[in-house]
């Protein structure tokens, strides 16, 4: 059962292949607008692994992004994804991505529990 609270994170350290020139969401070198976005999904279905059944998967069907400050190359980045609520299948997440103690983005992800075989 997916509960309020449940949570997790997941540490990256910015490349060349996270920024928004690599991305084509920008011309500078830092991190990309959609990297982060990518970056919460990986904490909200980390946050998942453990609660969803084998034939169970979670899919993203909506996303909200306040990209608040410019990240460059060769610093780490956390993600934590917490679940916020739990409606019948789907799940709402709220996010925030880290550099150290400055929050570099924020927002709230949604993904819906399917049944893999189904879905695909």
């Amino acid at each position: 059962m997916i509960e309020s609270g449940t949570s997790a994170e997941v540490t990256l350290v910015v490349g060349e292949a996270d920024t928004a020139m690599s991305h084509g969401s920008g011309d500078v070198p830092v991190l990309a607008t959609p990297r982060v976005l990518a970056l919460s999904e990986q904490a909200s279905v980390a946050a998942l692994g453990d609660v969803l059944e084998e034939h169970q998967t979670s899919v993203g069907v909506h996303a909200e992004i306040h990209h608040v400050k410019a990240t460059h190359l060769g610093a780490a980045v956390t993600a934590r994804a917490e679940v916020a609520a739990v409606e019948g299948k789907r799940v709402l997440f709220e996010y925030r991505v880290s550099e150290g103690d400055e929050v570099a983005a924020y927002g709230t992800h949604q993904r819906v529990i399917v049944n893999r075989d189904r879905f695909l």
